[in-house]
């Protein structure tokens, strides 16, 4: 029904426009009394097989929902009733923000992938934290925190400790969100040095509270081996609990959409199915190289069950899904959960 009714409707809108109304949508028929309870039986997969422990949380099963999508976390408890093991709300940066002019996300349709070039458009702290406040204890939360676009490179680090610590109360892991293209010029962010300084002084302030929260690094597709080789000594020097791999990509190779159709497009991350082999490479890459030595989510073109068991065989322990949501509809994630009972059973 998804595909062959809801989909095709909604992609008649703008994909920005269409995003809001879903989201009302959904806000509005989970009121309706015995909703949730359908939605839950429709589309959660509950088996305790299913369970994920890892830095110290038990994930109910591996498959998420990847950040961008509640960016403000004003869905996440509606959401959870979609069979989520977690979900990852933000980007949250410390104050609210536009993001960049619109139009600024489109579908590339035959290639079943999105071009967005938000810019980190979010309430700010104050308006996740009172969303958070709602949290009805459903699901595990993660906080996934950048900066202003307008900070300097001298208070990135400021940016990122004020939404840790006023966020650490109302998340139970968070993620240093580094790799996205779309937030201007942020070269300081793939600096070894700096990304090392930066993990470190949020592990500092980690430490200032009595129960620690597991802190995660978001690296882009498009990091060649020796960047890869740099991301596991940061890792290794830092101990720093898990990377997520990987976000948006700026390639644009082998796409089926037309040049013309790109260049009117123009800048943007890349997600779905494109960057599918390119994550999983990053996931084996890191998980080879580094004798899996710590957590990986994985994340980046995951349409399909056979998508996310390729991923968890390359080395992910937990994977997240966006682009594939939008496209394959809420059962994927019952679909995903099912062929990874299947697979454990063999």
């Amino acid at each position: 029904m998804y595909k062959t009714i809801i989909r095709p409707l909604f992609f008649l809108f703008d994909p920005e426009k269409i995003h809001h109304f879903t989201f009302s949508l959904i806000k509005l028929v989970s009121k309706i009394p015995g909703i949730p309870g359908l939605f839950r039986k429709l589309f959660l997969e509950s088996n305790p097989k299913l369970e994920r422990k890892l830095f110290g949380l038990t994930f109910k099963n591996p498959v998420g929902l990847a950040a961008g999508f509640d960016k403000n976390a004003v869905l996440y408890n509606e959401l959870a009733n979609f069979g989520f093991g977690f979900i990852e709300i933000g980007t949250v940066t410390p104050k609210a923000q536009e993001g960049n002019p619109k139009k600024r996300i489109f579908r590339l349709k035959a290639d079943n992938g999105l071009i967005n070039r938000m810019g980190f458009n979010n309430g700010g702290i104050e308006a996740a934290i009172e969303n958070l406040k709602k949290n009805k204890g459903h699901i595990l939360i993660g906080g996934n925190i950048g900066k202003n676009t307008a900070t300097m490179p001298g208070g990135y680090t400021q940016d990122y400790l004020e939404c840790f610590n006023a966020l650490h109360p109302y998340v139970d892991y968070f993620v240093l969100n580094v790799s996205c293209p779309n937030v201007g010029s942020h070269a300081k962010l793939t600096d070894k040095d700096y990304l090392v300084e930066l993990i470190t002084e949020v592990q500092n302030a980690n430490k200032t509270f009595s129960k620690q929260r597991p802190i995660l690094l978001k690296i882009g597709p498009d990091l060649n081996e020796i960047q890869l080789d740099e991301v596991i000594e940061i890792v290794t020097e830092t101990k720093i609990d898990g990377v997520i791999a990987s976000n948006t990509s700026v390639n644009r190779e082998g796409l089926i959409a037309s040049k013309e159709q790109l260049e009117f497009i123009g800048n943007g991350g890349l997600s779905g199915k494109p960057i599918k082999d390119r994550s999983t490479a990053v996931i084996k890459y890191l998980a080879t190289k580094s004798n899996k030595s710590f957590p990986i989510i994985g994340v980046g073109g995951i349409h399909s069950a056979e998508d996310a068991l390729e991923k968890l065989k390359a080395g992910a322990d937990l994977i997240q899904i966006y682009t594939g949501f939008i496209y394959e509809g809420p059962a994927l994630i019952k679909k995903i959960n099912k062929a990874i009972l299947k697979e454990q059973s063999i």
